[in-house]
């Protein structure tokens, strides 16, 4: 159901009474042996602003910092580097080949970086195709992994397909991070990468005293790969206290929140954002089933409301650019104006709740980059 009771105009929201009953499989435990593995890897840090707490009427606020996470400035390096890692092994395993390949992938900035990063760091060749207008600092950071860079002219969307009928080519693969009709073991073993994230935010609240986890998650969505991870590990286990899980999502680009709304997948036309890693038109194939499934709701949000989110964790000491701090801007959304309340209550918060924002992009490399591709 949505809530059309705001003004002066209606809340873009979608909330849901029963995700929290919905259930699915736990990501793999390997995954986090991988990550802990590898010579950069660190936890991000869980940082408490008690500040957001007092105005947003609950008892506590964390914020999952990922400006810095395997060298790069987001989470995107947790995923690329676990699905490049699957994708070379099963090739050696098929016998395909001894030789270098040409991982290819599209991205607003922050997925292509990793993805070209970990190509370089294993011998490998990268291909990365960004769509129409994206930031120059973001092109250069993918240059610097020396990795090939091909601007297409059109929408991310556009971008994706281009890079799909690249990746057709003799030695080359497409390191995707959203699938569709018959691709999709690649995005899923991205996906499978961001569990690591999640693994930490349990031990480090734990840590801080808060043993039962989080009562709400917010997380920013673009074709919702991290949100499908997300669900994945808060709906894979039983639990009297399941977390609500809320996603956001701009204004501009509404495509998780319409298809809540319909109840099918559907595509939307996407507009200018400043959310630019969150400017995608369609949910990822695979990660539908988890969104429509375990999501208790979804609110868009304007790049003025992101904006003032990304300066006030800035005043509070975390890094954020305008994807990572759509977290912030969309729980507020919910949780103030007009209608508050009864949001509030949907939600199941009250005084003493605990929630995670997740932060997901620092703002050295690009202040537009993306959240979730």
């Amino acid at each position: 159901m949505s809530d059309n009771a705001a003004s002066p105009r209606a809340l873009p929201w979608f909330v849901r009474p029963d995700a929290r009953a919905w259930r699915c499989e736990p990501a793999p435990t390997d995954v986090r042996v991988f990550h802990s593995s590898l010579p950069d890897h660190a936890p991000t840090a869980l940082t408490e602003l008690p500040s957001l707490a007092e105005e947003l009427g609950v008892g506590r606020v964390f914020v999952k910092d990922e400006s810095c996470r395997l060298g790069l400035p987001a989470f995107k390096a947790l995923g690329a580097s676990w699905a490049v890692h699957r994708t070379l092994a099963e090739r050696a395993a098929n016998g395909e080949g001894q030789g270098p390949v040409t991982l290819v992938t599209a991205t607003d900035g922050n997925h292509g970086r990793a993805v070209a990063r970990m190509a370089h760091r294993l011998g490998q060749r990268a291909h990365v195709f960004v769509p129409q207008g994206v930031h120059p600092q973001a092109v250069a950071a993918i240059v610097a992994e020396q990795a090939e860079v091909t601007e297409v002219a059109g929408s991310y969307d556009e971008a994706v397909r281009v890079a799909a009928e690249a990746a057709a080519a003799p030695d080359a693969i497409l390191v995707q991070d959203t699938g569709w009709a018959g691709y999709e073991q690649i995005p899923g073993w991205i996906v499978e990468g961001y569990s690591t994230l999640c693994a930490e935010i349990d031990e480090q609240l734990a840590a801080d005293g808060v043993v039962d986890g989080p009562d709400l998650v917010s997380v920013p969505v673009g074709v919702g790969s991290l949100a499908q991870a997300v669900v994945t590990h808060y709906r894979s286990r039983p639990s009297e206290r399941a977390p609500a899980l809320l996603s956001v999502e701009p204004e501009a680009a509404p495509c998780v929140l319409e298809s809540l709304t319909l109840g099918a997948l559907v595509s939307v036309t996407t507009g200018e954002t400043i959310m630019a890693g969150l400017n995608c038109g369609t949910p990822s194939s695979i990660a539908w089933p988890h969104l429509s499934g375990g999501l208790d709701a979804a609110v868009a949000v304007t790049d003025a409301d992101s904006a003032r989110a990304a300066t006030d964790l800035a005043a509070a000491g975390v890094a954020s650019g305008p994807c990572g701090a759509a977290s912030l801007a969309g729980l507020r959304a919910v949780l103030t104006g007009v209608g508050a309340e009864e949001r509030r209550r949907a939600l199941g918060l009250g005084p003493s709740s605990v929630v995670v924002l997740l932060s997901t992009e620092g703002i050295a490399a690009n202040p537009h980059a993306g959240a979730d591709h």
